[in-house]
């Protein structure tokens, strides 16, 4: 603990030098009266010769400095850190535009995006376009030490890396270029990671059960939609689900009862495909129709109906086709979920979205801000392990490159048992929502007092336009910390149990043949998955992705104490009661599950988006 005395309260903000060696510091304590001192949080790594210019750590909204000195001192560490993290924006992008000094906002410390298109267009650089705006950083090594990894987490993170490698390099997978042999071969090639979870997941998923529950607790539990009316390009007959339904109904009458599902992977269609190993890859975009018994409550599949090229179609299959017709429809429909799962709503969903949420705070909230102290925690390392992504696994020539095929009310889903996802989903969204509740009313007493923030104003970045009521910040600030913490951990915990309870069959990551047009058995299965060091590739980047290397922070864990004041530090410790709570009941009823639903346990969740 590094004490300084500080001088009379009226004094100018306390200038600190440090010296050339990077340091952590968590806070300075300033003692100006014996028994009286400040605290003035820092939780920054501290490099080379400067000055580090820190605030009493009250929590502060700008309307609340009326002096011109920490006024300007708002806006010069803004300015510092614009330039510290710059963007790195694509063309469709533009109108975000450069940073400015808002005209309109003199006197009040705010910096905002300039709203405007500029004339020097040359100057703007793209990563792909249509992305999201990311960090403007080659490689990891180029960024700020204050957002890497630690050193222990970096050490684990490439030893885990190096582990998996080398366990599939031994077996001399990464350079077969051919088929697998059999399915026995795959479970024999991926066992150096066994679990219960895994071994269930194995034993089981063939069966149509298994199948269509990953719908509800699998790694991408976000698409399953009541079905009122069926698609007009979805071939099934009463008929062909007749076997499942059961006699006494049809479709109309269950889609009159509410009984059906869809999920639509059409978002695919005509996407171009890659080629792997110098063989052209094929993908799928196909529609899933599930029915829910009124009796047991099951959810199972009754018809699958999939595109094989853009303009022609296969027929529907159903549960009735052959054993293998049946499997291979149904693998094609994991290999489309494997594919959105890992573009959109793990990549752009839980990564990308993020580093936007990330930099908008970094760039525009200064530390005293209650939001940046109620932020930070939750984009720990993200900009760390996104720069990693893009240098290692998203870069031409990397893994998805060389190795891939490519909310609850809205989907009136309120109502389908044992979908865990929703429902545990929905107890950390009231636990996120009532803690940042009682945060913002803290701080805002009205809405107006939203409205006169400055900062909190440029702060969302368009996305809202205006954040002009309580219930809008609230809403708002609950999305922000439930998409970095418990969305991130619902679809990418997942991994660990999927990649090796039935890897190539359950979440295939291409395809190298289209869906057969007639009954070719077990042969024609294994010929279609994707090629032996292709499946090893996503193996790896999927293994790393699976869980934390060390250096956790569960959601609610917060060592870095950046608010100071009794108010907001009750309102923490009544968040981590609720997650204890919440942890509690779900601990107890997975006690009864056979695959127990453990992505949404708060233990397990991580603060931030930061693997």
């Amino acid at each position: 603990m590094l004490r300084v005395h500080k001088a009379p309260p009226e004094a100018p903000l306390p200038l600190v030098s440090f010296p050339p060696d990077a340091w952590f510091c968590r806070w300075f304590q300033l003692e100006w009266l014996p028994g009286a001192a400040l605290l003035f949080p820092c939780y920054q790594w501290l490099e080379g010769a400067g000055e580090l210019v820190l605030r009493e750590g009250a929590a502060k909204v700008s309307w609340q400095d009326h002096h011109p000195t920490l006024q300007d001192q708002r806006q010069k560490e803004l300015e510092t850190r614009q330039k510290m993290y710059s963007w790195l924006i694509c063309v469709e992008s533009l109108w975000f535009g450069s940073i400015q000094k808002d005209p309109s906002q003199q006197n009040t410390g705010a910096v905002r995006e300039n709203r405007h298109i500029s004339d020097h267009k040359s100057s703007w650089k793209t990563y792909i376009e249509g992305w999201p705006r990311c960090l403007d950083h080659e490689t990891v090594k180029d960024l700020d030490l204050n957002i890497k990894y630690s050193a222990m987490k970096n050490a684990k993170f490439f030893l885990k890396a190096h582990s998996a490698f080398t366990e599939l390099k031994i077996k001399g997978l990464l350079d077969r270029t051919g088929l697998w042999r059999s399915l026995r071969e795959m479970r024999r090639m991926f066992n150096f990671h066994k679990t219960p979870a895994a071994e269930y997941v194995f034993a089981h998923w063939q069966e149509d059960a298994f199948f269509a529950s990953q719908f509800l607790n699998g790694i991408n539990p976000v698409l399953i939609r009541r079905c009122r009316s069926l698609p007009k390009n979805f071939p099934v007959t009463d008929e062909m689900v007749a076997p499942v339904l059961g006699p006494g109904t049809s479709l109309q009458a269950e889609l009159e009862k509410g009984s059906l599902f869809l999920v639509d992977h059409g978002i695919l269609s005509g996407v171009q495909t890659n080629v792997i190993n110098g063989k052209p890859q094929f993908s799928a975009a196909p529609m899933t129709l599930l029915y829910q018994s009124s009796g047991s409550g099951t959810l199972l599949p009754i018809a699958i109906h999939s595109t094989r090229l853009p303009g022609q179609t296969t027929p529907s299959s159903c549960p009735a086709d052959d054993k293998w017709d049946w499997l291979l429809a149904k693998t094609w429909v994991r290999n489309a979920e494997f594919s959105i799962h890992e573009a959109i709503t793990h990549l752009l969903h839980a990564h990308l979205i993020p580093e936007v949420f990330a930099l908008a705070t970094l760039r525009q909230l200064p530390r005293c801000h209650p939001l940046f102290k109620l932020l930070i925690p939750h984009i720990r390392y993200t900009l760390h392990i996104n720069t990693l992504a893009r240098q290692l696994l998203i870069a031409p020539g990397k893994v998805v490159d060389k190795s891939t095929g490519l909310d609850i009310r809205a989907r009136d889903v309120e109502d389908i048992p044992g979908y865990y996802y929703r429902d545990d989903g929905m107890q950390i969204w009231g636990a996120i929502k009532s803690f940042v509740s009682e945060i913002v009313s803290i701080y805002y007493p009205s809405d107006t007092s939203v409205q006169h923030d400055q900062e909190l104003q440029a702060w969302p970045l368009g996305m809202p336009s205006l954040l002009d009521t309580q219930e809008a910040l609230v809403q708002y600030v609950t999305m922000v910390i439930f998409t970095c913490s418990a969305k991130h951990a619902a679809v990418s915990a997942g991994h660990l149990t999927l990649v090796f309870g039935c890897p190539i069959c359950h979440l295939p990551c291409s395809y190298r043949h289209l869906l057969p047009k007639a009954r070719h058995g077990p042969r024609a299965f294994i010929a279609t998955l994707p090629a032996v060091n292709a499946t090893c590739d996503v193996i790896i980047a999927l293994w790393l992705l699976s869980k934390e290397p060390g250096d956790r922070r569960p959601l609610g864990h917060y060592p870095d104490e950046h608010f100071t004041e009794d108010a907001p530090r009750r309102s923490v410790a009544a968040f981590q009661r609720k997650l204890i709570q919440i942890s509690n009941g779900i601990r107890e009823r997975n006690q009864s599950l056979a695959l127990p639903y453990t992505y949404l346990d708060p233990p397990l969740i991580e603060n931030s988006v930061s693997i």
